[in-house]
């Protein structure tokens, strides 16, 4: 294949799922890492995707695009290992706990599954699997029904229903974005609908997002920043945002190890 092929079909790719891996392009293609990486930089200095860590993505974030999960597991991945590290320290063996949908949460889910003695409620199909490849006898994984968004949520009238009745001591809630405007969002708006349910279920509002999130603004409100009791974040979260979450949020973590 040559090299405008190669890239036409890279580009193709990102296009469609909203971001690729360089490791499942090398695999795809039969190609190297080094020819892979260098078809990306010419492509993201054309203007037409986005270099992140480990892959690419789509260019051209709004208040209503939705990355697909794939995009969305490709960036700041340290940052969410950090944050997801932090985040399963809240946990306690014997508790209910929600995982919501998004490429955070599901970073948590893997750091959980040694946790004894866990109810986990989600709307989220990567975040179901993790603990579907790694079972234990003491743990109950309840995944609602629902329509299947871009970003592996299932959302709508049956996860709505599905929610309503259930009640956990911590939900993890994963966000588009977060601003003292807008609070915490989301660009699908059925999605903001189901994650609203799942605020009303959870005694404890916890919120991992790392710094890339803030004054990112979706379409839909889920909740205010002051419904979080808790917010988890990185090194890399601006003084500006620090202050502001600090005054608003009832509690705000900043992950060690993270970049």
């Amino acid at each position: 294949m040559l090299a405008q092929q190669r890239q036409q079909t890279i580009l193709e790719r990102v296009r469609s799922n909203g971001g690729v891996r360089v490791a499942d392009l090398v695999r795809e293609l039969g190609v190297s890492d080094m020819t892979i990486r260098r078809d990306l930089e010419v492509l993201a200095e054309r203007g037409l995707l986005e270099k992140v860590h480990g892959g690419a993505t789509a260019l051209g974030p709004g208040s209503t695009e939705e990355p697909g999960f794939t995009a969305k597991s490709a960036r700041q991945q340290q940052e969410k290992d950090a944050i997801a590290r932090r985040a399963a320290g809240l946990v306690r063996p014997g508790t209910a706990v929600a995982l919501s949908a998004g490429t955070t949460t599901w970073a948590l889910a893997r750091h959980l599954i040694g946790v004894p003695d866990l109810t986990v409620i989600t709307n989220s199909i990567p975040v179901a699997e993790v603990f579907h490849r790694n079972p234990r006898a003491d743990r109950t994984v309840v995944l609602t029904g629902g329509v299947r968004t871009p970003s592996d949520a299932l959302v709508g009238p049956v996860a709505v229903a599905a929610i309503r009745r259930l009640h956990v001591d911590t939900l993890f809630l994963g966000v588009h974005g977060m601003s003292v405007r807008a609070g915490l969002t989301t660009p699908n708006l059925l999605e903001s609908e189901t994650d609203r349910e799942l605020v009303a279920a959870a005694t404890r509002l916890v919120v991992p997002a790392d710094h890339t999130k803030w004054n990112t603004v979706g379409i839909s409100t889920i909740a205010e920043l002051s419904e979080a009791d808790v917010v988890i974040s990185d090194a890399g979260l601006p003084e500006d945002a620090r202050t502001a979450l600090a005054e608003r949020a009832g509690e705000l973590i900043i992950a060690e190890g993270s970049p």
